[in-house]
């Protein structure tokens, strides 16, 4: 690396990094993302609710606002020409409390001051017709019937790609450790050696103010916020229709109960802020907190079996907006305090920082003839999978062959994985890919086999043959 000098590097290949990479890799500039990991999207962006927002209860007025509802239709309109899985499935705030039930106008005034005005006011009837599986004691609700569920796995994966494919370089277990800035190029030190480059763009997420007091600004301080999510199996998914969220207080969206993408139903998330950015393990108390949530909420979702839990970081700070500004006498751009809402407003955000990067100087030309964006295998249960599609079976019949039959994931998608632009690193990799592992038996069926397919990048291992020369003394000749 030390002997090209990038016009661009983007810190972090989340789903702002990635897609910031992606819009600027579409220009003439030289672009590369450097990840500390062995993989994109395997930070914070692998790890939350997987909901496209519509903005309706961002604070009007603000950056994260404009960007959250840009950022809806920009993903909406990228997940229809890529193939990302997204569920219109609508959501309703249920007011439990008297003060939340007073609390829903206010809430459907600031949906409309940012511009969105689908929200509807609700009784308790309409709610228990709309959601019977509710636990007792709902006064009302608010419906928004925007609210989408989607795949943060798949829409990181494809912005990926795209950057790849107009020509960005990926370079992940790239973990940044310093860097100097001068006159005209800043030199990154990595783990893996020193990376050139004109401007540094920085999306690394629990690590962005780090990485900012590297180019001498102390402007926020990353708080990791963890957030402990349930995992229900597919059997529960009739009780979750729509996504049920709480009415927000400061501290977050609360406690929801939201239909997967992948046909599952899950509760969270937790609010914890902790000094350890690398903590994502779950807790005994988070789940006891999310079970009492849940007894309450929809007492019957608790009957149900919980296949899986997880955990994630999110990069709070303490201010209340996005934080991405730009120093163009350093050549530095921060993308920064970026919430769970980044996965709907990544694009946007995108958007703006190209607005910035070309007020500041920078020729953000398209370059013609660039690739169309990649065609992303669909990991969503209500859309058709490979092995549910007989004339693509027909022709190619590994994705007939059933590998992992918790989600019904071939021997034709395990191979494709490692056929990628990005091929997986791990088998987390492949689980994000693909789905494989993912189901209620965690592995424990399919896991040997799975790991002797990645040990052969997606190919099923030959047999072992003894040679009729090598047989052993006590193996008879066959007449």
């Amino acid at each position: 690396m030390n002997a090209q000098v990038f016009d661009v590097v983007v810190m972090g290949a989340g789903i702002v990094g990635t897609a910031i990479a992606r819009d600027l890799a579409g220009t003439s500039l030289s672009v590369a993302v450097i990840e500390a990991r062995n993989d994109v999207g395997d930070g914070t962006s692998k790890a939350n609710t997987a909901l496209l927002h519509t903005g309706y209860d961002a604070t009007p007025g603000t950056l994260e606002s404009r960007l959250v509802a840009r950022g809806y239709h920009l993903l909406g309109d990228y997940a229809a020409q890529t193939g990302i899985p997204v569920e219109r499935t609508g959501a309703i705030l249920v007011a439990w409390t008297a003060e939340e039930l007073q609390a829903l106008p206010a809430l459907k005034d600031k949906a409309g001051r940012n511009n969105y005005h689908a929200c509807s006011l609700i009784d308790a009837a309409e709610v228990y017709r709309q959601l019977p599986g509710l636990g007792p004691g709902a006064l009302g609700g608010l419906t928004v019937p925007g609210e989408s569920i989607t795949c943060t796995w798949t829409t990181n994966l494809a912005l990926a790609t795209d950057a790849v494919r107009r020509g960005a370089s990926l370079l992940c277990e790239h973990a940044v450790t310093g860097a100097d800035v001068a006159d005209r190029v800043t030199t990154v030190r990595t783990s893996r050696g020193d990376i050139t480059t004109r401007w540094v763009i920085n999306a690394a997420g629990l690590g962005a103010d780090w990485i900012d007091q590297e180019f001498g600004h102390h402007r926020f301080t990353v708080t990791p916020r963890r957030g402990e999510l349930l995992v229900f199996d597919k059997l529960a998914r009739p009780l979750a229709p729509t996504i049920v969220l709480p009415v927000p207080s400061s501290r977050g969206k609360g406690v929801l109960i939201s239909p997967t993408i992948y046909g599952n139903v899950m509760l969270g998330p937790t609010s914890e802020d902790l000094l350890d950015r690398t903590a994502t393990g779950t807790s005994q108390s988070g789940f006891d907190f999310l079970l009492s949530k849940g007894q309450a909420l929809m007492p019957r979702l608790l009957q149900q079996e919980v296949t899986a839990s997880y955990a994630g970081l999110r990069a709070a700070t303490d201010h209340s907006d996005y934080l991405i500004e730009i120093d163009p006498a350093q050549r530095y751009l921060l993308a920064g305090g970026i919430r769970s809402t980044g996965l709907t407003s990544g694009m946007a955000i995108a958007e703006h920082a190209r607005h910035l990067l070309t007020e500041a100087g920078l020729d953000l030309t398209e370059r013609p003839g660039l690739p169309p964006p990649p065609t992303m295998p669909n990991l969503g249960e209500a859309f058709a999978r490979p092995y549910q599609d007989a004339g693509l079976i027909d022709r190619d019949p590994e994705y007939g062959r059933i590998v992992c039959f918790c989600e019904r994931v071939t021997a034709g998608e395990i191979r494709d994985a490692y056929a990628s632009v990005i091929p997986p690193a791990g088998l987390d990799g492949l689980r994000r890919r693909t789905r494989v592992m993912n189901g209620r038996c965690q592995g424990f069926y399919c896991g040997a086999h799975v790991r002797a397919l990645a040990e052969n990048r997606g190919r099923e291992p030959r047999p072992a043959t003894t040679p009729a020369n090598q047989r052993t003394r006590h193996e008879p000749a066959r007449r």
